[in-house]
């Protein structure tokens, strides 16, 4: 049963979530401290079939590098998510195949059900 967590630890969003769960079972990766992989970018990928949805587009430097403005390619979105760890939409749960990707409340309200919490 593969349980992972991709998460910023200076996040206090990801904290929050995180702080609510039982996460002793999964395995935590601070992606500061250890960015994400092409191979683990291409399982998430598998999942969502996309690279946007995966990408925030709330991150500062989405705007300061004027990205906002231009249209993106999936070949982009990826080249991006790789070079960037800020470029990620987190925390992201994957739970044996299962994706819940970024904060909002429904997607941490699923997260809990899911979790039996």
């Amino acid at each position: 049963m593969r349980k992972v967590v991709y998460y910023l630890s200076s996040c206090d969003t990801c904290k929050k979530i995180m702080g609510q769960l039982d996460l002793e079972s999964f395995d935590r990766i601070d992606i500061k401290n250890n960015p994400l992989t092409e191979p683990q970018l291409l399982e998430l990928y598998a999942i969502t079939e996309s690279y946007e949805e995966l990408f925030n587009k709330r991150a500062i430097k989405f705007r300061q590098q004027g990205l906002n403005k231009e249209e993106l390619t999936e070949n982009k979105y990826k080249k991006l998510l790789l070079e960037e760890y800020t470029f990620l939409k987190r925390p992201v749960f994957l739970i044996n195949g299962e994706l819940f990707l970024g904060n909002a409340k429904k997607t941490v309200e699923q997260l809990v059900e899911r979790l039996g919490k």
